[in-house]
């Protein structure tokens, strides 16, 4: 071993695989940052001096007797107010054509926020998409996911939830992004001039899948600083978490650990768990609103990823088309936020849960109609006038294209009950009626 300005240099490696190295080594820390032949990497495994290294950017011309610098810290990242607006990559480096940020230096992946620190959500954070604003409101310090097929237009949704979003900051991670989606977030935000409150951290297809570990915790450490040195409201969207667990897993085979379920390392809550629990309401004010995409395969609800992240967030909101109108909803049968009750109401207007209970309600007998004509039941009356206002519901309403205030959604859902429902039909309480029947 030598030194150099501080750092500890070793040149013994014992094993190589095509994700990870192991070296020969002392007074490292677990997570310590490195350089492996000038590459990227992390320290994961401390057993006795031997020391396993994740190499970000792949292990091609890594030898035996490759120089390995520990840099003695943790990866850091460069807070302040000059990484709004900009796009840097999963090291915190821009990727924009901008100069590098200058600000505190803060280790990322830090611990969650102390239970005595956090306040009860009560805050409405509004997107202007009824599936969910009108049926799954999300509230500050939330976090919950999309759970979408891949062929789902979820990185248009969450663009759309970016801007219409009524928060101070949005902070977007990408991981494992086409290279055309990211243009396609960065000309949208352009657009928008929207870019004086964003600011994004991508990993692409062209980038190493090993990066995308990195993401969340630089979003979040982003995120930290803005809700608790600013006060400010923070929505963190992260897509696509399970290319996220993809990578989590590759590292896990190259360390010969046994898998789990579905080939996912066993530490699979945990390292979720560790990003969805930085979501939180500060008493100060501040908040972080984690809203997450997880792709299905297959529309699979049981494989490994969506089922820990179900435990571990406030609901799901899915995306699917509804094939009677060819538009993508969110979902009104498989969508819960198990949050909104603290807002709906409250937060908005008195007949808002009355009005979501009755629009589901009605939604559903029409699903009931659907399944009698599929089998050759006749229809009543009541089923066909359910099925219109289905498709009008879809097509008007949950739509995701629909960008519409939460007061203009109630007063089209009292337009629909009018349209094809008498009173009596409804189940709503009558001073409610009374109020808002659109006559």
């Amino acid at each position: 071993m030598s030194k150099q300005a501080f750092q500890k240099v070793f040149t013994n490696l014992t094993s190589i695989t095509k994700a990870t190295c192991t070296v020969q080594a002392e007074n490292v820390a677990n997570e310590e940052m490195a350089l492996v032949d000038g590459k990227p990497a992390q320290v994961v495994k401390l057993v006795g001096d031997q020391v396993t290294l994740q190499i970000f950017k792949g292990t091609s011309g890594v030898s035996t007797n490759s120089e390995v610098v520990f840099l003695g810290k943790s990866p850091t990242l460069k807070v302040g107010d000059e990484l709004i607006g900009r796009f840097f990559d999963a090291y915190g480096d821009p990727i924009d054509g901008g100069e590098p940020v200058e600000g505190k230096e803060i280790e990322i992946g830090g611990p969650a926020v102390n239970p005595v620190r956090r306040k009860q959500p009560s805050e409405l954070i509004a997107t202007g998409i009824a599936g969910i604003d009108l049926n799954n409101t999300l509230v500050t310090g939330q976090k919950i996911p999309f759970f979408a097929d891949p062929d789902q237009p979820y990185n248009q949704v969450m663009a759309d939830v970016a801007l219409r979003a009524e928060v101070d900051k949005i902070i977007l991670g990408g991981m494992g992004m086409l290279y055309d989606d990211f243009l396609y977030y960065k000309e949208t935000f352009d657009a928008a001039g929207a870019l004086d409150k964003i600011i994004c951290f991508m990993n692409t297809t062209d980038d190493s899948a090993i990066e995308r570990v990195l993401i969340p915790d630089m979003c979040l450490t982003a995120a930290e600083y803005f809700a608790t040195v600013k006060n400010e409201k923070v929505l963190v969207l992260l897509t696509d978490m399970t290319l996220y667990a993809d990578a989590l897993s590759i590292v896990s085979n190259r360390m010969d650990q046994i898998p789990t379920k579905d080939f996912m390392p066993g530490s699979l809550y945990s390292d979720l768990a560790k990003i969805y629990e930085k979501a939180v309401q500060f008493p100060e004010g501040g908040s972080i609103t984690i809203v997450a995409v997880t792709t299905l395969s297959g529309g699979d609800i049981t494989h490994a990823i969506p089922d820990n992240t179900g435990y571990i967030t406030e609901g799901q909101l899915f995306l699917r088309t509804d094939t009677d109108v060819l538009k993508v909803i969110v979902d009104p049968f498989r969508s819960l936020s198990r949050l909104k009750q603290l807002v709906i109401g409250k937060k908005t207007r008195e007949d808002h849960p009355q009005v979501m209970n009755a629009c589901i309600r009605l939604f559903s007998d029409a699903a009931n109609a659907k399944t009698k004509l599929e089998n050759g039941f006749d229809l009543t009356d009541y089923d066909k006038r359910s099925l219109d206002f289905a498709k009008d519901y879809s097509t008007n309403i949950l739509a995701i294209d629909i960008n519409i205030v939460v007061d203009e959604m109630l007063d089209r859902c009292w337009e629909l009950f009018a349209k094809y429902f008498g009173k009596h039909e409804v189940g709503l309480k009558q001073e409610l009626v009374d109020k808002y029947w659109k006559a």
